[in-house]
């Protein structure tokens, strides 16, 4: 497990952390669910709704700008990217893809940051579906589990 340490787990305790959100519109369907899944998981670890905040873009391209203004706006302990690109008959698929995650990747070593980049990459709608429910709840997971491991490598 990620952030595990001589074989003991991870710290997956929400309680205290404020997460941001920033989920792409374009795919709805599949992005309201991801974000569902996140929200519900975030909940369940432990973080209070008070603490999570969400914010809305067009598509994947527009994510780590948003990212980039939550981080620069303080307040998160972590945020978390939602969004998702199905490959098309272009070469668009690729672009997307790649220069969202760049851009997330980015954000998040600039300002020193857990980012969850759950922005699914398929060939498919299928594929989508599949990974909606367990992928956003992973992204919870994820973020705080990061969160107490940045902490304790601050420490």
């Amino acid at each position: 497990m990620l952030g595990a340490d001589k074989g003991q787990a991870a710290s997956l305790e929400g309680k205290g952390l404020r997460i941001g959100i920033v989920r792409a519109r374009f795919n709805e369907g599949i992005t309201q669910a991801l974000s569902d899944a996140c929200r519900g998981e975030l909940r369940r670890l432990g973080v209070a709704e008070a603490d999570i905040r969400e914010v809305q873009v067009p598509g994947a391209l527009e994510i780590p700008l948003a990212l980039q203004a939550m981080a620069l706006r303080g307040g998160y302990d972590a945020l978390v990217a939602l969004g998702c690109v199905i490959r098309g008959e272009t070469y668009h698929f690729e672009l997307v893809a790649n220069e969202s995650a760049a851009g997330i990747t980015r954000v998040g070593l600039d300002h020193r940051l857990p980012i969850a980049n759950v922005v699914l990459t398929t060939e498919n709608l299928a594929q989508a579906l599949a990974r909606q429910d367990e992928k956003g709840a992973d992204a919870a997971r994820v973020v705080v589990e990061m969160c107490h491991l940045q902490r304790s490598l601050k420490a």
